[in-house]
């Protein structure tokens, strides 16, 4: 196991502390039914999923080198599924970061609360979700077409998406190269990370049943990245979470909080927690998978909450075992 910094494990009580008050902090073959372009490497398309029956948006950043295949990032927002504010473009330089280098990134649009995962049952708030066939299966011979890409693949996410991240390549073999999870908690069939999801989907309105079935459902461990972790084996792997001390971006002249006091101590208070309980799931996820033999790149920092000012460092820190995986320079 290869790790970037080595902290001490924060109590596992501040995983009960945060699941009383965690809230969206974090916030057939499918075919293009639209595409507007928002520049000389930006479209934004509409990809019709069959297994939802709807059209989802889709934004689309090009490689730089548009003359010869590329490979392609999949780019995960947050629990908020890019519906909201709280998304890579509008929180952070990822996509300026990325714009030279020579990989597609896609960004989806949706999938708010879901986990990106195949639900079970229709959910009366947040309606059909089978985002994991349309993330595997639907979306990807779409992106490979419409750009030419070369169908090497990595995928990367934040907080709930981190689950998903690790979620994605078990379900679908030889899809993903390379997969970075920052701040997630891959475990979601044990007691807490069941009741973590359950309370994440809750905070959307929708009711966690529908996704997986009651919580000693067989479903759960099924697709509990932790149980299967063996299934990982293969990828370049970047895991990475904060201790929940606030650090560098926890301050009023961080643009993101604007000088705006409750802002602030939403962010040390709410934010703290949350990335000290997912700190805990990040390095009992590293601990399995040095017990399997399994290399990975590991990251804990020091400080830092449950916010985007870290996620954006993380994606950069991240980059060199993303590109390995994608057969880039880093």
């Amino acid at each position: 196991m290869k790790s970037l910094s080595a902290q001490p494990v924060l109590a596992k009580l501040a995983v009960t502390a945060a699941l009383s008050v965690l809230v969206p902090f974090f916030v057939g073959a499918g075919q293009p039914a639209a595409a507007t372009s928002d520049g000389d490497h930006g479209t934004r398309l509409q990809v019709h999923s069959a297994a939802m029956n709807k059209d989802v948006t889709v934004d689309v950043q090009r490689a730089a080198d548009t003359s010869r295949p590329a490979p392609t990032l999949y780019l995960l927002n947050g629990a908020g599924g890019g519906e909201d504010a709280a998304t890579w473009e509008q929180q952070t330089d990822a996509l300026r970061f990325l714009a030279d280098k020579n990989v597609n990134v896609v960004v989806p649009v949706g999938g708010k609360f879901s986990y990106y995962t195949d639900w079970r049952a229709e959910d009366p708030e947040l309606g059909v979700n089978k985002w994991q066939t349309f993330l595997t299966q639907e979306l990807p011979p779409v992106i490979n077409r419409m750009l030419g890409a070369n169908g090497v693949n990595a995928i990367a996410g934040l907080s709930a998406s981190a689950t998903s991240v690790l979620q994605l390549p078990i379900s679908a073999p030889g899809l993903y190269r390379a997969v970075a999870s920052y701040s997630g908690c891959a475990q979601i069939s044990d007691r807490i990370g069941n009741a973590f999801v359950k309370t994440v989907v809750a905070a959307g309105g929708g009711v966690a049943s529908n996704m997986y079935g009651p919580a000693d459902d067989p479903m759960w461990a099924a697709n509990d990245p932790y149980v299967h972790a063996d299934q990982l084996r293969g990828l370049n792997l970047y895991i990475s979470s904060g201790t929940g001390i606030p650090g560098q971006y926890d301050t009023l002249n961080d643009p993101r909080i604007n000088g705006k006091l409750m802002t602030l101590i939403d962010q040390d208070i709410l934010g703290g927690t949350i990335e000290a309980a997912v700190n805990w799931c990040t390095h009992n996820m590293a601990t399995r998978l040095d017990q399997l033999g399994i290399p990975a790149t590991v990251n804990y920092e020091p400080t830092g909450t449950h916010s985007w000012g870290y996620w954006q460092d993380e994606l950069k820190r991240s980059w060199p075992v993303l590109a390995a995986g994608l057969g880039l320079p880093s």
